[in-house]
């Protein structure tokens, strides 16, 4: 393992062909104490299979993409390092998050788009799924048009300027936007095989979860903190929305059931990453409740309806109690 990590620290990146779009100033919430818009590769979530983090040699490390495909191709990393790649901001969320959860994270990846490997193997008619696996085993099921599509979808080797942190899948991993990881966002990634999902079962679905993963429009209160005591007067609330590849151009917050408002917004990045907001509220001594809600780019208001995380991702509005004294 500390051979792996020395030469995961000692590697050098490639500039990418085509850098991430600028960042607005104004992308984090005026509201002190909001998650950051970029997450640390140190304190982004971590959530996998592996019962220890696979140990690869960058210069062993080879993908072979077959299956429904007129042509079989295996890249190496050297590969990667060679090709025209591509950096984008993108936001990652597990299915397994309740509502109000913190199994989300934001930040700037570096690989090859997926598109690009495909259009070389050439997929063949009826193929509709590509099953990644992991060299750990653990597999997941991608609809084959959301990777052929124009969303920054990648073989990604770097995560935020550096190589790709060992736990979080050194040295490739998919990062596919809009889908939940359990069906796309495969780390220490080895293998695909183009495939129909009539055909072929991931990791997740043959567990009794759904075999595609859209991400559903969420938002979050993050600032106060479910059963905080504050002090009468403004209130700073404070949160984060997500609906990747949609994007969020509103938030609404309601207090103890009364009318919805709107909560002001952070600037936007891209569709891909989640949109901070801020909202000020006139608080009265006594126990209230906070409820948050987001609309996407669709039109689309995020669900009441309250929904476990299995199969397919939890819904509902988070509710806040807090104490004004």
């Amino acid at each position: 393992r500390s051979n792996v990590a020395q030469a995961r620290e000692s590697l050098r990146l490639p500039a990418p062909g085509r850098p991430a779009a600028a960042v607005p100033a104004g992308v984090q919430s005026a509201t002190p104490g909001v998650t950051p818009w970029l997450t640390p590769g140190k304190d982004f979530y971590r959530i996998d299979t592996a019962l220890s983090v696979p140990e690869i040699r960058a210069e062993e490390w080879e993908l072979r993409v077959h299956g429904l495909v007129e042509e079989e191709v295996r890249l190496t990393f050297q590969d990667l390092l060679d090709a025209d790649l591509i950096e984008s901001h993108v936001t990652l969320t597990c299915v397994s998050n309740p509502v109000g959860g913190n199994l989300a994270g934001n930040a700037r990846w570096l690989g090859l788009p997926i598109r690009e490997v495909l259009k070389r193997a050439r997929p063949t008619a009826g193929a509709d799924m590509v099953l990644s696996t992991s060299i750990d085993g653990f597999s997941a099921s991608t609809p084959l048009e959301v990777l052929q599509d124009g969303r920054d979808a990648m073989l990604a080797i770097g995560m935020n300027g550096e190589p790709l942190p060992l736990e979080h899948g050194y040295p490739v991993r998919m990062v596919v936007p809009g889908l939940y990881g359990f069906v796309s966002a495969t780390k220490w990634v080895v293998d695909l095989e183009v495939t129909r999902f009539a055909d072929s079962k991931a990791y997740w679905t043959q567990r009794g979860w759904s075999e595609r993963g859209p991400i559903k429009t969420m938002a979050r209160v993050e600032v106060p903190k479910s059963f905080a005591v504050v002090k009468a007067g403004k209130v700073p609330i404070g949160g984060t929305a997500w609906a990747q590849t949609r994007g969020i151009p509103k938030v609404e917050v309601q207090i103890d059931g009364g009318d919805w408002t709107e909560a002001v917004l952070s600037e936007e990045a891209s569709v891909d990453t989640w949109r901070q907001w801020s909202f000020a509220w006139d608080a009265t001594p006594g126990s209230h409740y906070i409820k948050v809600r987001a609309t996407d780019g669709t039109g689309e208001v995020q669900t009441e309806k309250r929904a476990d995380p299995v199969p397919d991702g939890a819904s509902g509005w988070q509710s806040v109690m807090v104490t004004v004294e």
